[in-house]
C-alpha cells in the first residue's frame, strides 16, 4: 500500500507521521505548515517539528501520469491551466475592486472625521475666547455711574462737527504755558540725579517674566490692540485702542474691565489716560478726537481740528491742552475745556505728520513726518526750530526722556536714533535686526529705561544704552509700551489682541 502526503495527495519522498492525527505527510510540506499555524493540519492539536515521526520506506519513483504520455494529452493540461489561471485572475481583480472600495468608504470617513474634530477644535477656541472676555467685562456692570463733568460736558456730536475755526494763543494761555514750564524745571533741578528709591534696578528689569496675558479687551473679529497708556495716577488703570473702533479701560489689579468707550467710526490708533482726572482721550482715522469721561463711558467733547486722519495725541503737562497732528500736513492745538482750537499750523514742508510729543516741559514739542524728518517746534512761537534728519521712511514713534535732555527716535529702518537737545545731534543709534519694525517707544517717568515695541518688546537702559532684556511672547507685531509706576512692571499691546503684563514673579 503506497503512501499519500495529506496536505498534497502526493507520494511523499520524506514522509512523517504526526503522533496526534496518525495522519502522513510529506516532511519539508508539513515544517512549512507548522511553522506559520504551529498545530496539526487534520486534528488542529498543537504539534511541533520535533514531535513528527519519520517513516523509514524504499525510495520511491514517481511514474509519469499516464495523461502526459502525448502531445495532444500536454497541450489539454496546459489549457486546464490557462483556464484555471485565467479564472484566479478574475477572482483576484474582483478582491482588489473590493479592497479598493472598502479603503475609499474608510478614506471617506477619516476625512469626515477630520472636519467635524476642526469644527469642535474651532467651536472650542470660541468658547475660551468668550470666556476669557467674559471675565474683564464682569466688573463693567459693577462700574459705577457718574454725572459728567460740567467743564467737560460741552456737546458729543454737534458744536464740534466739523473742522474748527482757530480761536488763537491769547497771551493768558502763553503765560499759563510758561509759568507751568518754570515749575516743572524747578522740579526737575530739585531732583538733580537721584533716581526715586522704588525704581527697579536693572538686575530686576532682567528677570522680568510675563505675569499677565489679557486677549479679552477688544473684538477677536477685528484683531489687533494699536494703543496703549497707563494712568500715571493709578497705575493699575490701563486703557488700550483697538482695530474694532473701541477704546478700553482695564484694571490689572482686579482684572475687570472698567469701561468700552465706543462711538468711533473707524480703528483707533492714539490714546491717551489724563494723569489727574478719570477722563481719557483717542484719536482715529476718522478725523475725530473724543474725549472720554470714564464713569459713564460717555463722549464728554468731540474735537474735529483735521481734514484728515489723526495721526498722534499728546497732552500738555497742564492737563488742559491737547496737540495733535494729522495726515492732513497740519498740528493742533486745542483747550480740552472748552473745546476750543487755539492754533493749526501746517508742516514747513508741507508733508503729512506721524506722530507727536510734547517735551515734558511743555514749551517745545516733537513732530515726525512721512518723509523721515523728525522737527522740533517752539508752542509759543508756532515756528520750527530744529530738525532732525538721518531716519528713511515715516517716522513711527518719538518719546522725550524726563530729564528733557534725550530724544528717541524711531522709522521704518530698523533702528532708534537717539539725540541730544543741548546739543541738536544724534549721539547714539541703536541698530536693530534687519527688518526690525518699530511701532511705539518709551522712557520710563525717571528717564532710566527706554522700551522699544515691534517685531518684539526691548528694554534698555538709558546713558549705556545696554540691552538689559527681550520679550518675545507676542505673536504678532507689537504696537505700543508703557512702563508702570517707577517701571514695577511693563506693559505691552499687540496686533495678536493681547495685552501682556511683565514684571518680577
Amino acid at each position: 500500500m503506497a503512501l499519500v502526503c495529506a496536505l498534497t495527495n502526493e507520494v511523499p519522498e520524506t514522509p512523517v507521521v504526526s503522533p496526534y492525527s496518525g495522519a502522513v505527510f510529506e516532511k519539508r510540506v508539513i515544517e512549512k505548515y507548522l511553522l506559520e499555524n504551529g498545530c496539526d493540519p487534520i486534528s488542529g492539536t498543537e504539534l511541533k517539528p520535533e514531535e513528527l515521526i519519520e517513516i523509514k520506506t524504499p525510495a520511491v519513483v514517481k511514474p509519469k501520469p499516464p495523461s502526459a504520455t502525448s502531445i495532444p494529452a500536454t497541450l489539454k493540461t496546459m489549457q486546464d491551466e490557462w483556464d484555471a489561471l485565467m479564472i484566479h485572475s478574475f477572482t483576484q481583480r474582483q478582491q482588489l475592486q473590493t479592497t479598493r472600495q472598502e479603503l475609499s468608504h474608510a478614506l471617506y470617513q477619516h476625512d469626515a472625521a477630520c472636519r467635524v474634530i476642526a469644527r469642535l477644535n474651532k467651536e472650542v477656541a470660541a468658547a475660551r475666547e468668550a470666556l476669557a472676555t467674559l471675565k474683564p467685562q464682569a466688573g463693567i456692570a459693577n462700574a459705577p455711574t457718574a454725572i459728567p463733568q460740567p467743564a467737560l460736558a460741552s456737546e458729543a456730536g454737534g458744536a464740534a462737527a466739523h473742522p474748527m475755526e482757530q480761536a488763537g494763543m491769547s497771551a493768558e494761555v502763553i503765560q499759563k504755558l510758561q509759568d507751568k514750564a518754570t515749575v516743572l524745571t524747578q522740579e526737575r533741578k530739585k531732583r538733580g540725579r537721584t533716581v526715586p528709591e522704588d525704581l527697579v534696578t536693572t538686575d530686576q528689569v532682567k528677570n522680568f517674566l510675563t505675569v499677565a496675558s489679557h486677549p479679552g479687551l477688544h473684538s477677536a473679529s477685528v484683531p489687533g490692540i494699536l494703543a496703549l497708556d497707563i494712568n500715571s495716577a493709578d497705575h493699575s488703570k490701563i486703557l488700550t485702542g483697538g482695530n474694532d473702533k473701541n477704546a478700553t479701560v482695564f484694571n490689572k489689579d482686579t482684572e475687570q474691565m472698567v469701561a468700552i468707550l465706543k462711538g468711533h467710526t473707524k480703528k483707533i490708533t492714539k490714546v491717551i489716560y489724563h494723569p489727574n482726572e478719570d477722563t481719557v482721550i483717542t484719536g482715529s482715522p476718522d478725523m475725530n478726537i473724543r474725549i472720554w469721561h470714564v464713569p459713564t463711558s460717555q463722549t464728554q467733547l468731540l474735537l474735529r481740528c483735521h481734514e484728515g486722519p489723526v495721526t498722534g495725541l499728546s497732552l500738555h503737562p497742564t492737563g488742559d491742552y491737547l496737540l495733535s497732528t494729522s495726515s492732513d500736513k497740519h498740528w493742533a492745538f486745542s483747550d480740552i475745556r472748552t473745546g476750543r482750537l487755539l492754533t493749526k499750523v501746517i508742516d514747513t514742508a508741507e508733508v503729512g505728520l506721524t506722530t507727536a510729543q510734547f517735551h515734558p516741559d511743555g514749551l517745545i514739542f516733537g513732530t515726525g513726518t512721512v518723509d523721515s524728518q523728525v522737527k522740533i517746534w517752539d508752542l509759543k512761537e508756532q515756528s520750527n526750530v530744529a530738525n532732525f534728519p538721518g531716519h528713511t521712511g515715516p517716522i513711527s514713534a518719538i518719546s522725550f526722556s524726563e530729564n528733557g535732555y534725550y530724544l528717541a527716535t524711531a522709522a521704518d529702518d530698523a533702528c532708534v536714533k537717539l539725540w541730544d537737545l543741548r546739543k541738536l545731534k544724534n549721539f547714539k543709534t541703536i541698530q536693530l535686526d534687519d527688518g526690525y519694525e518699530v511701532k511705539d517707544l518709551c522712557f520710563d517717568q525717571s528717564g532710566t529705561y527706554l522700551a522699544i515695541a515691534g517685531s518684539d518688546v526691548r528694554v534698555y537702559l538709558c546713558k549705556q544704552w545696554q540691552e538689559l532684556k527681550v520679550f518675545n511672547d507676542h505673536t504678532a507685531l507689537a504696537t505700543g509700551v508703557r512702563f508702570g509706576k517707577h517701571a514695577q512692571y511693563l506693559a505691552s499691546t499687540s496686533m495678536d489682541r493681547t495685552l501682556k503684563l511683565y514684571a518680577i514673579e
